[in-house]
């Protein structure tokens, strides 16, 4: 096998979890090459922090990929971006930071991921950070102070911001002074991977600061499929430059080319359900019917109000007020520009018996949509709402066995009835919010759904026609025991069945965590990292997260 290129450990994927593995190998003195086919981050549509609608509507730093048309919704095809570009999603999502809920890391643990527990991944996200309290509070002993992850938050001197936390509260709900500490039930500030007024994606974190040693290097190409010899993984081959070539690995492949193109290449390279793979004429490595199943991802409406007072964003929504923000963050890397304006947040439990949050709030001071295109009419504010843990599954499949093909991506959004009657709450839950005192000098009309909007079935239209993906899909390569027909990779991110090869981003988790996928994603990087190494994983800590002491009889 004639290779221009090689490496001890060659990382497809410069994104995420990606760019934390390679900064930790080649910290570790080991030869490290990262595999990216997307360009340079360089500029300002990523790096400003409020132009974040921009990057994930442009082909040069987005996928592009769409969903099947979903059955559920009317036959929507859903747009699911995906980060082709250095930094991946990192480098195109909305910055918001949330570890998950301690629970969540013990759902992983129950179900075969041993070793990640909370106690056990805690280190994980301590290690990671570097977080600033930007004095709105928090708890400084359970985050980072010393990691390459900066982490701050916004100013929040917005009224509306503030006034959705005072909202949360007199409706009686918890506040919570850091949602990523011991308590995260309630209202409060939002963390934000922002440093310095730009985004601190992981490729600022991480890559950049790798790819100053000698030993780690970034090539840009597509890779095609797993080069397997013998039983092992030995390479990759890639499209570079126009020429199909193999990039040789001393000692390991680390896939981590997100939960929709991870278990595409895996199943290109002859991993998956044998049936599936015959179907494209690919030569069965490994028989793994979990490949590409288990897919999740969080689904939220938009529900907006009108504002009275000229006091949300709205007023900057002109050309020139965009020039002004975009002149003041280009010179000075301050201002409105510096912050994502989500910087109010809320998880609050959805009923009764429910032991810890499955609802997520973002709250924006302005009515607009996700993409940035279409401001509602003047001033109004919004809250992202939605249910945590869905209970419905979808799957990645291919379309062919050409590696510059799609991948074939069905969700399965809303399949179950739960998934309605989770909406219809959170819908319900938010307008009691939003109808809360705090909220009286700047309350207008309900701008969506509309006041008119209220019985069961008149909501599901609304659902139907206009739920949204959080984009963040995960779980399509199942990390659990190794008996586990379903499971994927075992609990070090090694794909069983298949030596020298691991796979370590959003695709190995059992099940979504709670909030934003950023922070997950990048803790299993650097958790993989240690087990790549050999080492022994992190002391585990003994800190004991808040669940609300009446959970069982009350809401809240």
């Amino acid at each position: 096998m004639n290779s221009e290129l090689k490496a001890d450990y060659v990382i497809i994927g410069a994104g995420s979890a990606g760019c934390a593995i390679a900064y930790r190998l080649a910290e570790a003195g080991k030869q490290v090459l990262v595999i990216e086919h997307g360009g340079s981050d360089v500029g300002p549509f990523i790096q400003m922090p409020a132009a974040l609608s921009y990057p994930m509507n442009m082909k040069t730093y987005d996928w592009g990929l769409k969903s099947e048309p979903e059955p559920h919704l009317g036959g929507r095809e859903m747009v699911t971006p995906r980060g082709k570009v250095v930094g991946g999603s990192s480098s195109i999502n909305g910055m918001i930071y949330v570890r998950g809920h301690a629970r969540d890391f013990d759902h992983w643990a129950d179900t075969g991921a041993q070793g990640w527990g909370y106690a056990d991944v805690l280190p994980y996200f301590k290690r990671m950070e570097n977080w600033h309290s930007g004095g709105h509070g928090g708890d400084k002993a359970w985050r980072g102070d010393k990691g390459p992850l900066h982490i701050t938050r916004g100013p929040r001197k917005n009224p509306l911001t503030r006034a959705f936390v005072k909202a949360g509260q007199q409706a009686g709900y918890p506040v919570t002074g850091d949602y990523n500490g011991a308590q995260q039930e309630g209202f409060g500030p939002f963390d934000a991977t922002i440093w310095k007024g730009r985004r601190w994606s992981a490729a600022n974190a991480y890559l950049r600061p790798a790819l100053k040693r000698p030993n780690c290097t970034l090539t840009r190409a597509l890779a095609r499929k797993i080069v397997i010899e013998d039983g092992r993984a030995v390479g990759v081959e890639v499209e570079r430059k126009g020429k199909i070539e193999v990039i040789r690995a001393n000692v390991e492949v680390i896939i981590a080319a997100s939960s929709l193109n991870s278990p595409k290449l895996l199943m290109l390279s002859g991993i998956g359900p044998a049936t599936h793979l015959a179907e494209h004429g690919i030569d069965v490595v490994a028989d793994r019917a979990g490949v590409g199943q288990n897919l999740q991802d969080h689904l939220e409406l938009y529900i907006q109000q009108a504002a009275i007072k000229p006091v949300s964003l709205f007023k900057h929504w002109t050309l020139w007020g965009k020039a002004k923000i975009g002149a003041q963050w280009l010179f000075t890397k301050t201002g409105l520009g510096a912050s994502n304006q989500f910087e109010s947040a809320g998880f609050v439990r959805s009923k009764a018996g429910v032991a810890y949050p499955d609802i997520q709030y973002h709250f924006l001071p302005i009515a607009v949509r996700y993409d940035g295109q279409v401001a509602a009419e003047g001033h109004g504010y919004q809250a992202h709402v939605g249910p945590m843990r869905s209970v419905s599954r979808g799957q990645v499949t291919l379309k062919s066995a050409d590696p510059a093909d799609d991948p074939r991506i069905e969700f399965n959004y809303m399949s179950d009835p739960s998934d309605w009657e989770d909406f219809r709450t959170c819908i319900r839950l938010t307008r009691e919010i939003f109808d809360q005192e705090a909220f009286a000098p700047f309350r207008g009309h309900e701008i969506q759904p509309g006041a008119d909007v209220q019985s069961d079935a008149a909501l599901d239209d609304f659902i139907r026609a206009h739920v949204e993906s959080a984009y963040h899909p995960c779980g399509t390569c199942k990390m659990g025991s190794v008996d586990d027909p379903m499971a994927v990779v075992d609990s070090e991110c090694r794909v069983i069945g298949v030596a020298g090869l691991r796979v370590a981003d959003s695709s190995i988790f059992p099940r979504i965590t709670n909030g934003n996928l950023n922070a997950p994603s990048i803790m299993v990087g650097e958790k993989a990292a240690d087990h790549i190494l050999r080492r022994t994983p992190l002391p585990a800590a003994n800190d004991a997260p808040w669940i609300n002491p009446i959970w069982q009889t009350s809401q809240r």
